[in-house]
């Protein structure tokens, strides 16, 4: 029973972060122009003027005064675009963290993760007060390295605790150039060792759990766009779990769900009575 619960919290948790590229899967033929008005474009670096396109640097630092800002700060600086993703509808509160400090927080998790340099980015941002299945508030962010958003973009996807900054979710997805198989390869079911080795190592690397790993277990099979996936649940030994999805093409790292997501998401499928 408990394994049949993860496979669900799996393909429900899943399913919220890539609720980006679904939004734009169904809602391909608006065009970002019409939506241009309520975008409000916000680059890290610099100021703008109200303005729909994408703002260039009215000021362009010094190097060496740049140099002295990120010596200052202890960080460096990184020049990517930050705005409203055109379809969000929420309103952050009070409480929680500003667009921009969020877009800061999400864009210190790619790195870590991926070793992803955000210069030159765009990052899209939505906020939810909570959905059915999530209720939480958080920031969900659409990252790409061009200015339009569509269904077969390149892009990372994540989503934090809006008032926290806890990291929820994060996954990456993009359409393949060759045509594979998306079929169920039963063979993984026992044959999935390489994937558990890839999924040990990358959450020892990030430490994305808070004990030693005691176990990788097999979560399941699907696929994102063109790409076959395979998910893997890491085990602590202080039984926190964490769900990772890898490319059955390329064992490339998609994605992971934290262990305090699928606790949300298992408290609300339980209330919602869909835990059987």
């Amino acid at each position: 029973m408990r394994q049949k619960n993860i496979l669900k919290l799996t393909a429900a948790t899943f399913a919220i972060i890539g609720a980006g590229v679904i939004l734009f899967n169904t809602a391909a033929e608006v065009s970002l122009a019409a939506n241009d008005g309520r975008i409000e474009t916000i680059p890290t670096s610099y100021q703008v003027p109200e303005s729909s396109e994408v703002a260039l640097p009215l000021y362009v630092e010094k190097e060496e005064e740049k140099e002295q800002k990120e010596e200052k700060s202890g960080k460096e600086t990184v020049n990517y675009t930050v705005c409203l993703d055109s379809l969000n509808t929420g309103t952050p509160t009070d409480t929680d963290l500003m667009m921009e400090e969020a877009a800061e927080t999400g864009a210190g998790y790619l790195k870590n993760i991926y070793g992803l340099d955000l210069d030159g980015a765009y990052v899209y941002m939505s906020y939810y007060s909570g959905t059915e299945t999530f209720p939480r508030p958080f920031w969900s962010a659409d990252v790409l390295f061009q200015k339009e958003q569509t269904p077969e973009s390149t892009r990372w996807n994540y989503m934090i605790d809006a008032m926290t900054g806890e990291l929820f979710d994060v996954c990456y997805s993009r359409q393949l150039d060759v045509n594979v198989s998306l079929g169920y390869d039963a063979a993984l079911e026992k044959e999935y060792g390489v994937y558990a080795e890839l999924a040990r190592k990358k959450t020892e690397e990030c430490k994305l759990i808070d004990s030693p790993v005691d176990r990788v277990e097999y979560g399941g099979q699907g696929y994102s766009a063109n790409d076959p996936t395979i998910q893997m649940n890491v085990i602590g030994g202080n039984g926190e779990i964490v769900s990772m999805s890898f490319s059955r093409y390329d064992q490339t790292f998609l994605g992971f769900i934290s262990d305090t997501s699928r606790k949300i998401t298992e408290s609300a499928l339980e209330h919602l009575g869909w835990s059987d």
